[in-house]
């Protein structure tokens, strides 16, 4: 009930001005991660997910800075775009919710996945990133959301969730 509560402020707190479907890729990108944050902590895993959290945002950071090749021109010509920030941070927290929250729930984890696939797509609707910068941010995400370092439990692990 709070990771819903928590996705729908983070709703709200977009920008009115904006395409709503942009809006909505926003809001994702930040409601989605806030809601498996909550997750953790009340499953006692805060350290390992800030941990998780903080190294894929350092790693998406550096490839937008470092990369210098035309995969990194976003589509209005500017460099930084690869890859794409927005589905890094939107898989983060669809993967560790449908991992480590959803267990149970096929539904809840499918949801949060599809969720944050339409992060992406809003990323590419608006002209901010191709398909392929998006793919990449994606693919980080769920990486660093899927995994486990083990700080704080018995070990590590990787678990994608939407077990059927």
């Amino acid at each position: 009930m709070r990771a819903a509560a928590i996705l729908c402020a983070a709703a709200l707190a977009a920008p009115a001005s904006a395409d709503p479907f942009e809006q909505f890729g926003t809001a994702m990108k930040y409601g989605l991660p806030l809601a498996a944050a909550v997750c953790a902590v009340d499953q006692d895993r805060a350290e390992d997910f800030a941990v998780r959290g903080l190294l894929q945002t350092a790693l998406v950071w550096a490839m937008k800075e470092y990369i210098d090749a035309p995969v990194a021109r976003r589509p209005s010509g500017e460099m930084g775009g690869f890859p794409s920030g927005h589905a890094a941070m939107a898989f983060f927290g669809a993967a560790d919710l449908a991992g480590k929250c959803f267990d149970d729930q096929p539904e809840a984890g499918a949801f949060a996945y599809g969720a944050a696939g339409l992060t992406g797509w809003s990323r590419v609707h608006a002209g901010h990133h191709s398909p392929q910068q998006v793919w990449t941010g994606a693919l980080i995400g769920l990486s660093f959301g899927a995994a486990s370092f083990g700080i704080g439990t018995d070990g590590a692990s990787f678990e994608l969730g939407m077990k059927f």
